[in-house]
Order: C-alpha cells, then structure tokens, then sequence
C-alpha cells in the first residue's frame, strides 16, 4: 500500500550534530547540572536565579549553531512531500524551524519563547529572562521559560495522538527511547498499523518495538532516507508542498 501519512519524532541527536548538548551526558548531568536542579517545578520555585540563567545561558549558545544536514533533509521533506506529514519533536532548540521545517511542533516547549505562570500568555523572547521578568501580556512579573518540565504535560498530546493513529510510517530520529510519553509513540504507531523505522547513532532503549533500524550519524542517515522515501512515493513529481 503506497505511503501518504508519515510522522516523525526527532530526539537530541539530531542536534547533536549541530553542536546543541544533548539532554543528559554520560555523567548524568546536563551542561554541568543536575537535572533536578534546572528541569523540574521544584527547582525553579527554590532558585529561580539559577533556572533562569541556566536557559539565558542555552539560549545564548543557540545563536552560535546552524542546522545540519538531517534539519535540512526535513525541510526538504516538509517542502516536497505531497501527502500527510508531522514532525515531533522533543528539542527546545530553534534548529528545525531555521531549516525551513513548518509541519512541525514542540512537545516539550521552546527555548525562544517565555510562559506567563500568571496570565498563560506565550511570548517570543530571544534574549536574556532573569527571575522576575515582567510579562508583556498582564503586567506581573512571572515570565518563566517556556520548557515543559520534568513533573509538567508535554505539549499538543491530542494532535500528535490524532497523527499516530493515522500513520502510515512512523520514523524516530536521535532519540533515546527511554523518555515517556515520547518512548510510547512507537508502540501507538505500530497498533494502528504503522510501519516504523528508527535512525539513530546506536540502538535505543525502544528499539526492539522498530520494524527496522538504521545506525549511523543523523546528517547521513536522514537526507538518505528523504530521498528513498520521496522517490518512492507515486504522486511525488520532485518539488511542491503538500497537496
């Protein structure tokens, strides 16, 4: 049966590759902290100065690295694909959308984008938020970053189930396979009918759910795979958007 429906879920090794630090290294930290120090509720109501910084730090370094071979790989996809297509992805980073990528949404917030904890109101803010920071909306200061925290709903859950349950591929790249929900997708896929492909540097921690695995660096595995599915496809006739 020809492939119309494709969703994709991107991970931190894609922007691995592009110099952005993955989520955690080896040493169980996260650019020199604890997780639980700058990811969770809990840290931010105990030192918001630190959060804050902590982001102001990652948003400044966001500017020094450009999308890589695998971000623009996408894009083309996104740009050329003429049936249904989602990306997901888990990075906060910004490198998918300076790719050209649009069918695309953050399930685990923004980096360039501040929350309101008072109002709700979302913000696009690209420079420095320390604590305190006045929301532009209501007027409190109780700007935050707009990261989906340990302990905290990750975003546009009832889209991307509506997209899985209507797959057709499901393709996982540079994840971990080890964070829920996102872990879970495979397997929502796959009961609905998918046919599932996972590209990554290394098996993951999901990896026996995938009907097939390709190991290897993203920026090469993914523009070959693009082109494998773009020519495979009857209505593609190499250029265009969705239909």
């Amino acid at each position: 049966m020809p492939i119309n429906n494709i969703v994709v879920l991107t991970g931190a090794g894609i922007s691995a590759e592009s110099g952005v630090a993955t989520f955690r290294g080896p040493d169980g930290l996260w650019e020199g902290h604890r997780v639980e120090d700058v990811a969770t509720p809990q840290a931010l109501r105990r030192n918001p100065e630190l959060v804050h910084r902590f982001y102001d730090l990652r948003r400044e370094k966001l500017g020094t690295v450009e999308p890589n071979a695998a971000h623009l790989a996408l894009a083309r996809l996104d740009r050329e694909w003429p049936g249904e297509l989602l990306v997901v992805t888990q990075n906060v980073d910004d490198l998918h959308e300076r790719a050209g990528l649009t069918r695309l949404v953050h399930m685990h917030g923004e980096l360039l984008s501040a929350l309101c904890a008072s109002c709700g109101a979302k913000h696009r803010w690209p420079g420095a938020m320390p604590a305190g920071t006045v929301c532009p909306g209501c007027g409190e200061p109780a700007l935050r970053p707009d990261i989906v925290f340990f302990g905290e709903m990750p975003e546009h859950m009832d889209r991307i189930e509506r997209a899985l349950a209507d797959a057709q591929l499901f393709v996982s790249i540079g994840t971990s396979g080890a964070v829920y929900p996102a872990a879970g997708f495979v397997q929502t896929a796959a009961y609905h009918g998918a046919r599932t492909l996972e590209l990554n540097l290394e098996r993951s921690a999901g990896s026996a759910w995938f009907d097939e695995t390709r190991l290897g660096p993203a920026g090469t595995l993914v523009p070959a795979w693009v082109e494998e599915v773009l020519n495979s496809s009857p209505a593609y006739s190499g250029g265009g958007g969705p239909a």
